[in-house]
């Protein structure tokens, strides 16, 4: 293979963990330009679709293209960090393209351990429920809730269940716990606890990358990230409708 396809599946590399992991379009676009740049590409040109990126580079008149496929990932913006601080060093620093390859294998997702995860997760959510206004009983409700479901939704992660069918499935777990607090002499908002025990399911960052991808001009990048939040969102309702029908929930 000659340098210049190595370059260019290096490339594509980038751009692929970038987008697997939640940079917006424009970071997206620009790390593997200017990684190009200082590697002595004239020119590198990129098409990015939610589950795609084809990329092209020019040297000396000869060009190169590759097309790689997404994988699912889960958010992790210390992959991005590490990724635009090995840009920001060869800017700095040009290396030779066996020394980039080397460097990009070393970067790899780094995650909170579960037993730090689970318990504040579930400190979060039931501090918003008493935030606004649910009693102490309730607070341990949500907690609990909240809790069991994160460790349902990893649980469902590192088994490989697509985002879409984790969520509903949490959704559906943390609404059935959360009903406790319908109990006679528990709480006094149930109201609060149930909404409160779901908010670990908010797709917040998909829609804040699809805003910003659109008004930034990525029109095809925004409306598929924009699609997956409402879908993510629509399953985590199916999740709370179903637990709320089996239980004879009613507090909305």
């Amino acid at each position: 293979m000659s340098d210049q396809s190595r370059m260019t599946e290096v490339l594509a590399e980038v751009a692929i963990m970038l987008l697997e992991y939640g940079a917006e379009s424009r970071l997206i676009e620009q790390i593997p330009v200017r990684i190009g740049s200082a590697l002595g590409c004239d020119r590198v040109d990129m098409a990015l679709i939610p589950s795609a990126v084809t990329l092209s580079t020019r040297i000396a008149g000869q060009s190169a293209t590759t097309t790689r496929r997404t994988r699912a990932q889960s958010l992790n913006m210390g992959v991005v960090h590490d990724i635009l601080q090995l840009c920001i060093h060869l800017e700095r620093h040009p290396a030779h393209i066996d020394d980039i390859e080397q460097q990009l294998r070393t970067i790899k997702p780094r995650y909170y351990p579960q037993w730090v995860l689970v318990p504040v997760i579930g400190l979060a959510c039931a501090a918003f429920s008493h935030l606004h206004g649910a009693d102490w009983p309730g607070f341990m409700i949500a907690f609990l809730a909240a809790a069991v479901g994160m460790w349902v939704r990893t649980a469902l992660a590192k088994r490989r269940y697509p985002a879409l069918i984790s969520f509903a499935i949490t959704a559906f777990v943390s609404t059935s716990i959360a009903s406790l607090a319908l109990l006679p002499q528990l709480s006094r908002t149930p109201n609060l606890v149930i909404s409160a025990s779901v908010l670990l399911l908010v797709p917040g960052f998909p829609f804040v990358n699809a805003f910003l991808d659109a008004f930034k001009g990525y029109l095809s990048m925004g409306w598929g990230r924009w699609l997956e939040a409402c879908l993510l969102t629509l399953m985590t309702s199916l999740g709370i409708i179903l637990a709320s029908r089996l239980l004879n929930i009613h507090v909305w």
